[in-house]
């Protein structure tokens, strides 16, 4: 009797502990499946929706730029050839600012200088022994031209219709906006003259887009602070003075 009930005590021990393991291993499983669902990384998409870039852009900098080459001069892809364009400029703003060079004095100077050069060693070649120079054939392309043109009209044509419905005061936000541009560059053009104010875009060209290119992920934050600081201070500004400011009754168009 003794061992029969020692049988049954024993059985009903390892029955407790097979559903005590099951117990346990399913707690352990669905936990684990817990932390891994903490732990899941969020979704590209998600983490790329809560990125903030400036001025709202979603595609890399070197096509907002533009691509191809220009935006690699501006971004510095080849470095010999940025610091080639810069250092052109660069000795053009020296000349005509520093010296106080003037175009058409330097463009006769070098004309006279190369035609000089090559009319002295194309009738001495014979006494030096040298062949004579191969001056080339040089013909322009009008493809170039024509897409330099068709942006250029574009752009203004853009402008200009900006600049009308801006006239026609449809939207006050930029008409205050541009406004304050135009004043801005005013006081700027006082400061300096419009070559020194061309060489400096063109400075800022050459630096402003590639540090912002290596340092985009601390700038991006601080510029959308400062959006979101702009935005509530216009709100401010539109709730005291522009909300109050009276504007005719909008004519309704004739059928």
């Amino acid at each position: 009797m003794a061992e029969e009930t020692e049988s049954k005590q024993s059985a009903v021990e390892s029955v407790m502990e097979k559903i005590s393991e099951k117990i346990h291993g399913h707690d352990s499983s669905s936990s684990s499946d817990s932390d891994s669902d903490h732990e899941k990384p969020a979704s590209p998409s998600s983490v790329k929706a809560k990125i903030y870039r400036l001025f709202g852009r979603e595609r890399p900098l070197h096509h907002v730029l533009g691509g191809g080459k220009p935006a690699d001069v501006f971004l510095w892809r080849n470095k010999k050839i940025s610091a080639g364009v810069l250092g052109g400029a660069t000795a053009i703003w020296v000349l005509f600012e520093l010296i106080e060079y003037h175009l058409l004095t330097l463009l006769c100077h070098i004309s006279i200088l190369c035609l000089a050069v090559l009319f002295l060693w194309s009738n001495v070649h014979t006494f030096i022994h040298k062949t004579p120079p191969r001056i080339p054939q040089v013909h322009l392309p009008e493809e170039p031209f024509l897409q330099i043109a068709s942006t250029l009209t574009i752009e203004l044509n853009q402008a200009l219709k900006l600049l009308r419905d801006i006239a026609s005061g449809r939207n006050l936000k930029k008409f205050l906006v541009v406004v304050a541009a135009f004043w801005v560059l005013s006081v700027v053009g006082s400061w300096c003259n419009f070559l020194t104010l061309v060489y400096t875009s063109f400075v800022l060209l050459h630096t402003v887009p590639v540090l912002y290119e290596k340092y985009e992920d601390k700038v991006d934050p601080l510029a959308e602070k400062a959006v979101i600081e702009i935005k509530k201070q216009y709100a401010v500004f539109d709730a005291k003075v522009l909300s109050k400011i009276p504007t005719g009754p909008l004519k309704t168009k004739k059928v």
